[in-house]
């Protein structure tokens, strides 16, 4: 049975990658791990500022593009948007809400990796891949229906 290897934590993370633990840093990582809903960088700033009153939103930046550049978080891009940050290291997709801008992590239903799904050119090496999904989430979706119904009666 192929099993992952255990993740390292934190700590042994950003130890082995030459970095220094920070207040600020730790702070930053906490609020990604404590509400997994792929924040921009601003909206981890908000959710620090009221434990860590003197970081900076640049800090915030900075910390992130820390924990990004050591494999502890992913940064999602969308379109012209913000920068969005994913604490889920496993392979999956992203689904962004085309109504309210929400995003939400896809598993992979059948567990394999995402590169041997596509059929891709031979001899080609994959250094990275984003998939994403576009539409409406549930809740918007049953909105627009409420709405549609409305419009018709």
């Amino acid at each position: 049975m192929n099993r992952k290897p255990e993740a390292k934590s934190y700590d042994e993370t950003i130890h082995e990658k030459g970095f220094r633990f920070t207040e600020q840093r730790r702070a930053v990582y906490d609020a990604l791990m404590g509400k997994r809903d792929h924040p921009t960088a601003v909206d981890v700033f908000m959710r620090v500022k009221s434990k860590v009153p003197t970081i900076s939103l640049a800090t915030v930046y900075n910390c992130l593009e820390t924990l990004t550049d050591c494999g502890l978080v992913q940064t999602v891009n969308h379109d012209r948007e913000s920068a969005r940050y994913c604490p889920n290291l496993d392979e999956h997709a992203h689904f962004f809400c085309e109504s309210c801008a929400g995003v939400s992590d896809i598993p992979l239903r059948a567990k394999r990796r995402a590169h041997d799904i596509w059929e891709l050119p031979a001899d080609v090496t994959i250094s990275h891949h984003e998939i994403s999904f576009r539409g409406l989430c549930p809740k918007c979706a049953k909105a627009a229906a409420r709405s549609t119904t409305s419009k018709t009666k």
